[in-house]
Formats: structure tokens, sequence, C-alpha cells
């Protein structure tokens, strides 16, 4: 259960990207998924293209944290053609924002069985089974995602599999897999973020500088990113990059728990 906790603390589905993509705005702990509607599934019959409608509308509304809606709209989806394995997915990712595990649990088993090897379902499936503490076998079906030669996005399992392995404290493991997450995609921050945390933490924070510079040349600063960058140049001893972090991080983020740890001091 720490496992469970210390995952679901890095970001579970809360956090699930804006735009329906990996959120540029948001690095750092969140899980990467991708909501957005499943285009490339053909539908076979008038109940399964209604059921699609619904999946797609319920995945925008996971988007949106609105999961009440998107519960809803998984339920009428499942009924117009309960074999249609993302309205299943749906179903999984609602519970999975819901913390219900069980139910969870149990519709990614359903999507999994009706769509096997389906790279978006392994994705979040895998996700899934690292919250829930099972880190091996999460990691195992995020690896089968990313391999996927059909799967437009593999650098977001990568990614995940590197928060997984980051929840563990395996920072090597997760080094590695967040260097994969930016091979196949450049310009994923989320993952050159953790790139720079760990850095931090092997008390290399020249490194972690580096990073950071390249994070914030793609994207705007969070207060988990501003806060990593006053650590790392009080790392450094640079008072004046320090300082216009420390100053970003109170204009911007003023009641962020990030500026809260500034306040206190509590810079470990």
């Amino acid at each position: 259960m720490k496992t469970a906790h210390l995952l679901a603390t890095l970001g579970l589905i809360g956090a699930l990207l804006s735009g329906c993509t990996t959120n540029p705005a948001a690095p750092g702990g969140s899980a990467s998924m991708d909501l957005r509607p499943a285009a490339d599934r053909p539908v076979t019959s008038e109940n399964q293209a209604r059921a699609k409608i619904h999946t797609d509308l319920g995945m925008a509304y996971v988007s949106a944290q609105r999961t009440g809606v998107a519960l809803d709209e998984a339920r009428i989806a499942m009924a117009y053609d309960d074999t249609y394995a993302p309205a299943h997915h749906l179903h999984a990712l609602v519970q999975m924002a819901l913390n219900d595990a069980a139910s969870a649990r149990a519709a990614f088993a359903r999507a999994d069985a009706l769509a096997p090897g389906d790279p978006d379902i392994n994705n979040s499936y895998g996700w899934f089974l690292c919250v829930q503490g099972e880190v091996d076998a999460g990691v195992q079906m995020l690896e089968q995602s990313a391999r996927n030669p059909y799967y437009a996005t593999p650098t977001r399992p990568m990614t995940n599999a590197g928060l997984c392995r980051m929840g563990q404290g395996q920072l090597e493991a997760a080094d590695g897999y967040f260097r994969r997450a930016v091979a196949l995609d450049p310009n994923n921050v989320q993952a050159i973020l953790n790139l720079a945390a760990i850095a931090y933490r092997r008390n290399n924070p020249e490194a972690a500088h580096v990073y950071l510079n390249t994070v914030h040349q793609k994207t705007r600063p969070t207060a988990e990113s501003l806060w990593l960058g006053v650590r790392v140049e009080r790392a450094r001893n640079d008072k004046e990059t320090e300082a216009s972090y420390t100053s970003q991080l109170k204009s911007r983020f003023p009641t962020s728990p990030e500026y809260q740890k500034l306040i206190e001091g509590k810079y470990e």
C-alpha cells in the first residue's frame, strides 16, 4: 500500500492531460494518457457507432475532469454495445478517477479481453497496475504498449514506466525510461523535467540545470519546475537565478504547495 500511495501522489488520473494529450504545461508526476477520439477504430454496426460517439464524449469529459458525466457516457456506450473495448477503457479510466480500484480493474480486464494488445488500453492498464503497487506487471504492460509498431505515441508509456520506477525509488531504471521517452519525442517536457529531478537527487545540479533550461525553453514554467529550479540553483550557488525562480514562484503560484515549502524553508 505504501507504493500505491506514493504513486497516487505522483499523479494518477486527476492530472489527465488538457487537450486530451500529454499536457506540456504540467510536466512531472502525472500519468501520460491519450484521450483523443478513437478515429482509427472502424465501427461495424449502428449501435457500435453510437457507442463510439458516447465513448469519445466521455473521454473529453475525463480530460475536463468531469467524471460524473464521463461515467454516464461510459454506461450509455456500453449499453449500446457491450463488446466495444474503448467504452470499457473509458469506464476503467473513470473508475480510476473515482478511486474505485476494484471496478477499474474489472473494466480494464474486460477492455483488454476485447482488444488484446491495444496500446492505448495497455498504457492505461499498465499505469493502473503501477498505482496498485504491481510495478513489474505494470511496467511490462507499458513496455508492450510502447513496442506496438502501430502506436503513434510510444513516448507516453515510456514516460509512465519511468514514473512507475521513480515511485519505487529506482532512479537508474527511471532515468533509462525517461531517456527513451525523450529519444522518441524530444519535446516530451514531462520526461525531461523528471530527468532534471533525478539529476538533482543524484547530487548533479549542473545536469539538472541544463535539463531545466530545456524544459523552460519548450513550455511555461509550472510550480513544480520553478520549485525544482530554486533548489537546483541553490545547490549551484547561483543566487541570481535562484532569486529569479523564487520571484516567479511567488508571483505565479502563491497558493501552491511548492511556494508553501519555500516559505517554510523545506528545501528537501
